[in-house]
């Protein structure tokens, strides 16, 4: 069987982070006397962007642990300025769950994808990529999970072979998200059939 590639090799198991867009702004330009103030959210978000790419660079670096804190605390950031279902906030906890997850805090994750998932597919939609790849680390710390019963295998594979099929309808099969997807969805497949095929001795 070929082995596909992923542009995260590096990192075990880690999605390719999405990030937040970062707005150009303008030229600046002198204030006349009553111009409204800058936005009050404005310094909070670049820092939350910058900590986010600072937090990438400690994974890259094999620093999980420390990219945890950094990823937790960027996500708190902007569910504190920007609320639950902004877009921003919806990748930042996406990217928390993603270090969850390397740091075998699968437990975690999966509570925290059951609660933000609902939320992704009301403000984004089910073929946003945001979601299909909330979806995916949900079924990720469902089969990675070193506790992970039978059932919870059984759901991973539901989970990812109905995103497959959206991200297939949405995106297209030549997407590099639908390829990762069905690359996931091998590996939970096999992990399922491993834990069901009896062992020789049994």
């Amino acid at each position: 069987m070929m082995e596909i590639i992923l542009p995260e090799q590096a990192i075990p198991h880690r999605v390719p982070l999405l990030r937040p867009t970062r707005r150009r702004r303008p030229r600046r330009r002198l204030r006349r006397r009553n111009s409204a103030p800058p936005r009050r959210d404005a310094l909070p978000r670049q820092q939350a962007y910058t900590q986010g790419n600072l937090a990438t660079t400690y994974a890259r670096l094999g620093r999980y642990e420390r990219a945890l804190q950094i990823e937790g605390d960027v996500y708190q950031g902007y569910l504190r300025h920007l609320g639950e279902e902004h877009g921003d906030t919806l990748i930042t906890v996406n990217n928390y769950v993603n270090s969850l997850i390397i740091n075998n805090r699968s437990e975690e994750a999966q509570v925290l994808m059951r609660k933000m998932i609902p939320v992704a597919r009301r403000t984004l939609g089910e073929g946003h990529e945001t979601t299909l790849q909330m979806r995916w680390n949900y079924a990720l710390a469902l089969y990675r999970d070193a506790g992970a019963t039978v059932d919870n295998l059984r759901e991973a594979v539901t989970t990812l072979e109905d995103t497959e099929q959206i991200a297939r309808r949405v995106l297209g099969g030549a997407h590099p998200l639908t390829g990762r997807i069905e690359f996931r969805l091998r590996e939970a497949r096999e992990e399922l059939a491993a834990r069901e095929t009896p062992s020789p001795s049994a």
